[in-house]
C-alpha cells in the first residue's frame, strides 16, 4: 500500500518590535580581532524580542495568521506538534507543552527538535512527514521560535562583540497536512557528528554554563573555528540541496525558489552560486532581519509567498546547515498556492 501524500499547506511568521538599525551596535563596539572577519559583517537591521516576550509569545504571534486564513479549529486540532526553540523559555524542557497550552491544542504528539539548529524546520518537516504518512494523524505543526538575539547577544559586555550585531529573533509557524495540495516531494538530512564539539559557549573567566558567575557568556568563535565552518557550510548546504534534486531528476538551476537560513551574505551567494541560481530567486531578508538561525527558513518562506515570488505549481527547495556543520538539511515541494 502506498503511503498518503503529505503537504506543506501554509506558513506563517512573527518578527518582534521595530528594527533595529546598524547603527546600535556601532554605539558599543569594542576593539574585537574578530571584527573585520567576513562572518560578522552587519546586517542593516535586525528585530529583538521584547524583555518580557517569551518564545511562546513569539509562536503564538506567528501561529496568527494560520489561524485567518485556516480557521482556529485548524491549528487548535492539529494531531502533532514540532518545536524548536533557540533558548528555551525553561532549561529543564523543551517549549512544546506551554505552546500546545496557547494554541488550544490537544496533540497526540509533541516532539522538541532541539539538535536541528538552523535547519530544524527542514527536520521538523521530516518528522511530520514520517508520522503524518504512517497514520499518526491527519495535521502536524511545525512551529520554531529564534530569540537569542535579544537575549544573548545584547548583553551589555557581549554586544561590544563583532559577532552580537548578526542575529535577530523572529518566530514562524508551518501547517502540515495529509493531502496533495502542497506535496513535499523529498527531504535530505545529515548529521556529522564529529563536529558537534565545535560550537561552544565562552564566559571570562571560564565557568560552565549553568555555573553562578558575573560573566556574560558569547559564542565562543576563533578564526580557526570560523574557517572550519565556512569551510563546512559551503559545503554541506549544496552537498544535500543537490541530493535532492538528484533524487527528483531536478536539475538545479531548474528550481523555482532557493529557501536557506542565512548566517552572512558570504554562504548566501556561496550556496546560490553553487546551484546556478539568480539572485531573485534565492530569498535574502539578511539586511532586513539579520540571521534569524532556525527561524529563517520559515519566515524567508512566508515573505516569499506574501510577495508573490512563488506561483502554485512551482519547485521550492529548502536547504540550511545547522551550528558549526553538526547537522544539514533540505527538503523540496511543490508550492499548491496559499488560501485567501
Amino acid at each position: 500500500m502506498s503511503q498518503p501524500s503529505v503537504s506543506l499547506i501554509d506558513v506563517a511568521s512573527y518578527l518582534p518590535g521595530d528594527p533595529i538599525p546598524a547603527d546600535y551596535y556601532a554605539q558599543f563596539a569594542d576593539s574585537d580581532e574578530l571584527r573585520d572577519n567576513l562572518m560578522f559583517r552587519a546586517p542593516k537591521f535586525r528585530h529583538h524580542i521584547a524583555p518580557e516576550e517569551t518564545a511562546t509569545d513569539m509562536v503564538e504571534r506567528a501561529a496568527a495568521g494560520l489561524i485567518e486564513r485556516h480557521g482556529e479549529e485548524v491549528v487548535a486540532g492539529a494531531d502533532i506538534l514540532i518545536t524548536h526553540t533557540q533558548m528555551p523559555d525553561m532549561p529543564f524542557y523543551g517549549g512544546g507543552g506551554a505552546i500546545a497550552h496557547r494554541l488550544g491544542m490537544r496533540p497526540n504528539w509533541v516532539l522538541d527538535l532541539h539538535n536541528g539548529g538552523c535547519a530544524a524546520f527542514v527536520l521538523g518537516l521530516q518528522v511530520a512527514r514520517q508520522l503524518l504518512s504512517s497514520g499518526a494523524g491527519h495535521t502536524a505543526l511545525v512551529a520554531i521560535a529564534q530569540n537569542a538575539a535579544g537575549q544573548v547577544f545584547d548583553q551589555p559586555t557581549v554586544r561590544r562583540k563583532a559577532q552580537a550585531a548578526v542575529p535577530g529573533d523572529g518566530a514562524a509557524v508551518g501547517l502540515v497536512t495529509v493531502s496533495d495540495q502542497s506535496p513535499i516531494l523529498d527531504i535530505e538530512t545529515r548529521t556529522y557528528g564529529e563536529f558537534a564539539g565545535d560550537m561552544t559557549i565562552a564566559f571570562d573567566p571560564p565557568r560552565k554554563w549553568w555555573q553562578p558567575g558575573s560573566a556574560e557568556g558569547y559564542i565562543g568563535f576563533t578564526e580557526s573555528k570560523i574557517t572550519k565552518v565556512l569551510a563546512r557550510g559551503n559545503r554541506q548546504v549544496p552537498e544535500v540541496a543537490l541530493a535532492v534534486c538528484h533524487r527528483l531528476g531536478l536539475k538545479p538551476r531548474d528550481v523555482d525558489l532557493f529557501v536557506t537560513n542565512q548566517p552572512n551574505r558570504v554562504f548566501l551567494r556561496n550556496w546560490r552560486e553553487a546551484l546556478e541560481l539568480p539572485a531573485e530567486r534565492h530569498v535574502d531578508t539578511f539586511d532586513q532581519c539579520g540571521n534569524l538561525f532556525g527561524a529563517g527558513i520559515p519566515i524567508n518562506l512566508d515573505r516569499a509567498i506574501g510577495d508573490g515570488k512563488v506561483a502554485a505549481g512551482d519547485t521550492v527547495l529548502m536547504a540550511a546547515f545547522a551550528h558549526a556543520g553538526d547537522f544539514a538539511g533540505a527538503a523540496a515541494v511543490r508550492w499548491g498556492g496559499r488560501a485567501a
